[in-house]
């Protein structure tokens, strides 16, 4: 099949996996126990640098498209696949919104929580360090009054009126931060809004496979 997602449970990788399934588009996707780069013989050859997502578009013969960062995967599919209401054009009005929450939901709200992850459930005991694990906790929230503030005064979504793939990247980043039992933290307008992300069938979908997870989360 021309499009290929390598995905792992509760990683960034639910980002394009939600993407396409909003979009309808026919996709193959190997499931793969975490971290790939140890559990999945082979990967490290198709991705050397052994992360999770990989994503490659093999519809054009002359062109094989191979990506790595889960948000840019999502931009590239309704770039490229769309016209989608998931985009934001450039020449609406949110477009500078639409591309502020992109980068904004891995490099701003994803970050602090890897870093909660690693030192809280990755490391072995003996080399946990809580206090990191707290600084960032504060970090994470901080950083989260921007959706807030962003929902206020009744908004549905985070720009243009309408679910795009600004509210999946940011939406993800509430998803994980549920998962390692941070959602105690959520202001109201956001966790109503992320209670209307996860209502959505194509989140659903996305994110079936993460029974399967081989990580023990502390919201889990």
């Amino acid at each position: 099949m021309a499009l290929k997602l390598w995905h792992c449970a509760m990683s960034r990788s639910i980002r394009p996996l939600w993407t396409l399934e909003e979009m309808g588009l026919d996709f193959e996707i190997e499931v793969m126990p975490f971290p790939p780069r140890f559990m999945h013989a082979g990967y490290t050859e198709i991705n050397p640098i052994g992360t999770v997502p990989f994503f490659s578009d093999s519809n054009d013969p002359d062109n094989l498209v191979t990506m790595t960062e889960s948000t840019g995967i999502s931009q590239y599919l309704v770039d490229r696949y769309g016209p989608s209401d998931l985009a934001v054009a450039p020449t609406e009005a949110a477009y500078g919104d639409y591309l502020n929450w992109l980068h904004r939901s891995d490099a701003t709200l994803t970050f602090p929580q890897t870093l909660v992850l690693r030192y809280t459930v990755l490391e072995p005991e003996e080399t946990r360090l809580p206090k990191v694990a707290d600084d960032y906790t504060k970090w994470f929230y901080a950083r989260l009054r921007s959706v807030e503030l962003a929902l206020q005064d009744g908004r549905e979504f985070l720009c243009a009126d309408r679910f795009t793939i600004a509210d999946i990247s940011v939406g993800f980043a509430l998803y994980f931060a549920e998962a390692l039992g941070l959602r105690g933290g959520f202001k109201p307008a956001t966790d109503a809004y992320f209670e209307r992300l996860k209502a959505r069938p194509g989140f659903q979908r996305a994110t079936t496979y993460d029974a399967s997870s081989a990580i023990k989360l502390p919201g889990s």
